[in-house]
């Protein structure tokens, strides 16, 4: 044995355990065995890969920042691994698919209207549109609070028509109260191609004491938080869509009461939009007032065709603005601005006796104009 150890350069200690695998192993014994310790002192705990995964179950699109969160608020005497080691757990689970290299985002334009508090600004939209499993088309009509996030509607709807969004708008508004702004894109029914870019919706809004506020044409990221929520939304109630309109509305509802109460959001200092959602105090008026204008106003009834009579002629204003009393007031010669309420919508040119629309649609006009 010393010998033969001593020609291949190993001990004797070494040659004598050799020869023991081969007795019990056979060949199988003479190949390298693993290295690895057999007690990893830094392992993560069963109970604790358990608990990972189970948040994981519960929320399949959440990471490892707001799994981590969940269960620190759960157990906060627990010593939680990092952030590594969780991602790690999910990938050994099979939970994380490895993604593409993104491209980098182009920043985002500045806010169109800033919302510092609840209910400063509301921003709504439609999803885009998909056939549920019995092949109805499902419209998700979804109207968020930007300051806080919170989502205060969620609703499948089977027409986008404006007296549908009329209703839900009416049922949040009886519920939650009224916002200062409304955010959202200039298509149908939200806004129109006529004066203002004001619909029929938005002439109501105004009529409440909310303003309209529509992001330009082509600029989704001017409503970015919002885009940012649908993909949320579509991930996690509609991929694959649900069999019945029934269903994916049980869907929706289950979905914005875990994203009101149970998900973080950075944005928020990792608070829950419930926690920082709060009702307006603005209530919504049992029955719309009449626009008054201040001395120097002209007020003007719009007929049932959207024209209203001006130094004896017909003036179009716009079928939008059927019914409603627009205030006009002088400012240069010839020219007069054309308000509706707090908007100033238009500029009516005396010799022609057609209104304009202004370059960037409407002007809010705070205190100005309605009284």
């Amino acid at each position: 044995m010393a010998d033969v150890c001593q020609r291949f350069g190993i001990s004797r200690k070494t040659g004598y355990k050799i020869l023991a695998r081969h007795a019990e192993l056979g060949l199988a014994g003479l190949k390298d065995g693993s290295r690895a310790p057999k007690v990893h002192p830094n392992q993560t705990r069963p109970e604790v890969e358990a608990a990972v995964l189970r948040v994981r179950k519960a929320h399949p699109t959440w990471g490892s920042k707001k799994i981590l969160w969940t269960l620190d608020r759960e157990r906060p005497d627990e010593d939680w691994p990092a952030r590594s080691t969780v991602e790690e757990i999910l990938k050994r689970a099979g939970l994380v698919e490895p993604r593409d290299r993104r491209l980098r985002r182009q920043p985002s334009s500045p806010p169109k209207v800033e919302a510092a508090a609840p209910n400063d600004v509301w921003s709504m939209d439609y999803k885009g549109w998909f056939r549920v499993g019995d092949g109805t088309r499902c419209d998700p009509l979804t109207v968020n609070d930007v300051c806080s996030r919170a989502s205060l509607v969620c609703q499948a709807m089977v027409r986008p028509k404006m007296v549908d969004v009329r209703l839900k708008l009416e049922v949040a508004f009886r519920a939650f109260g009224l916002p200062r702004f409304m955010l959202s894109d200039g298509g149908p029914p939200f806004g129109a191609n006529g004066l203002g870019r004001l619909s029929r919706l938005g002439v109501w809004l105004v009529r409440l004491g909310v303003i309209p506020v529509l992001i330009e044409p082509g600029r989704p990221d001017q409503n970015g938080r919002h885009e940012r929520f649908h993909e949320t939304l579509k991930a996690e109630t509609a991929s694959p869509p649900r069999a019945s309109i029934r269903a994916q509305q049980a869907a929706f509802d289950f979905f914005q009461q875990g994203y009101n109460e149970e998900r973080p959001h950075e944005a928020l200092g990792m608070r829950l939009p419930a926690e920082v959602y709060e009702l307006s105090p603005r209530q919504m008026p049992q029955d719309l007032q009449e626009h008054s204008y201040e001395m120097g106003f002209e007020p003007r009834s719009v007929r049932s065709d959207g024209s209203i009579k001006w130094d004896g002629k017909m003036v179009f204003v716009g079928e939008a603005f059927a019914g409603e009393v627009v205030g006009i007031k002088p400012f240069d010669d010839g020219l007069w601005h054309v308000h509706l309420g707090p908007l100033r919508v238009g500029i009516l040119h005396g010799r022609s006796r057609t209104i304009v629309p202004l370059q960037k649609g409407v002007t809010h006009v705070p205190g100005h104009g309605a009284g």
